[in-house]
């Protein structure tokens, strides 16, 4: 099974390669996107859930990357807070990744396509009279 990795041009000034892997992509996505306010959480896969109950925090939840011809291609599956303009976040949520990752890396994105899987209700708090 190969590896894929995006290698970087660095000109004529080179020390050697860098070498990113996808999967620091989609930390740096799962990030940048769950810092919108208006995301209720990232969603993950089974694996991704299982592997967050163990303990381990999982960055790149809820983002898929994949590398193209025409660049790189990322997915975002996320939940809503309840009563927030889903185009308004969603365009938040794709300028931010494409930023970051920008910033971070020097990657440009082809596309940066958001999923709504949800929306999360506030739970609602049951007050308790004292008497």
């Amino acid at each position: 099974m190969s590896e894929h990795v995006l290698e970087m041009e660095n000109g004529h000034n080179s020390l050697g390669k860098v070498e990113i892997a996808p999967e620091v992509i989609e930390v740096i996505a799962g990030i940048a996107a769950s810092e919108i306010e208006g995301v209720a959480q990232m969603r993950g896969n089974f694996a991704a859930g299982v592997v967050e109950r163990l303990g381990k925090k999982n960055h790149g939840k809820g983002v898929k990357v994949d590398l193209t011809d025409r660049g790189i291609v990322i997915d975002i599956y996320c939940v809503m807070n309840f009563g927030v303009s889903i185009p308004t976040v969603s365009q938040k949520i794709q300028e931010n990744v494409r930023q970051a990752l920008l910033t971070m890396t020097g990657l440009e994105t082809a596309e940066v396509n958001v999923h709504i899987v949800g929306v999360q209700f506030e739970t609602s708090k049951v007050e308790t009279e004292v008497e």
